[in-house]
C-alpha cells in the first residue's frame, strides 16, 4: 500500500498556519497585527507612538502637561482608561507631568525596567499596555511616591468636559 504524494487540503492548512505561528514566535507580525499597529500609528502623533508602544521618553519642560493646572483627569491617550487626577498633581521639578498615585489603581501595572543600567519601576496602562513613565518613592506626602508620566502618553479631559466624554463619575472629586 503506497501514500498519495500530494498534501491533502486540511495538512496544507495546517502547515500555512504552523508557519504562521511560527512567523510570529519568530517576531514576524500577522497581516491583522499590522492592520492594527498601521491604525494606531496614523491615530497618535509620532511622540505619542514613540513613547507608549516603544517606551521611549519625552524631553522635559518641552511637553504639554508638565505645567498644566486646569481641574481634570488624565486618561492613556492609546485607551481612554482613566489613570490620573489633577488633585493628585504636583510639581516635581523635574519637567514631566506628575502624580502623588494613580487616579484608578487597577488601571495601572506596574513591572521593573533595568534600561538604563539600575532597576526602576516602570508604570504602563493595564487595558492598552501603554507605556506611561516610572514611579519612584521620592514624592511628597500623603503617599511618598512620584509618578513621573510622559505628557504624550496621556490626554488630558478637563472637568467642564467630564460628562461629555464619559467621564461623569469623576465630577464629584472636583465639586
Amino acid at each position: 500500500m503506497s501514500m498519495p504524494l500530494s498534501i491533502p487540503r486540511s495538512a496544507a492548512a495546517a502547515a500555512g498556519l504552523l508557519l504562521a505561528l511560527a512567523g510570529a514566535a519568530c517576531g514576524q507580525e500577522s497581516s491583522a497585527a499590522r492592520a492594527d499597529d498601521d491604525a494606531l500609528r496614523a491615530r497618535l502623533t509620532p511622540l505619542q507612538y514613540r513613547v507608549t508602544q516603544e517606551d521611549a521618553t519625552e524631553p522635559p519642560f518641552r511637553n504639554e502637561y508638565w505645567d498644566e493646572h486646569r481641574p481634570g483627569i488624565y486618561v492613556d491617550v492609546v485607551s481612554g482608561e482613566p489613570l490620573f487626577s489633577s488633585r493628585d498633581k504636583y510639581d516635581s521639578g523635574t519637567g514631566w507631568p506628575s502624580f502623588t498615585r494613580p487616579l484608578e489603581p487597577g488601571n495601572i501595572v506596574t513591572r521593573t525596567d533595568y534600561k538604563i543600567g539600575f532597576p526602576r519601576t516602570e508604570v504602563r496602562s493595564k487595558e492598552a499596555d501603554s507605556h506611561l513613565g516610572h514611579v519612584f518613592e521620592d514624592g511628597p506626602a500623603p503617599t511618598g511616591l512620584r509618578y513621573c508620566m510622559n505628557s504624550a502618553a496621556l490626554r488630558f479631559v478637563p472637568v467642564e468636559r467630564l460628562e461629555a466624554e464619559g467621564y461623569g463619575q469623576y465630577l464629584p472629586l472636583f465639586r
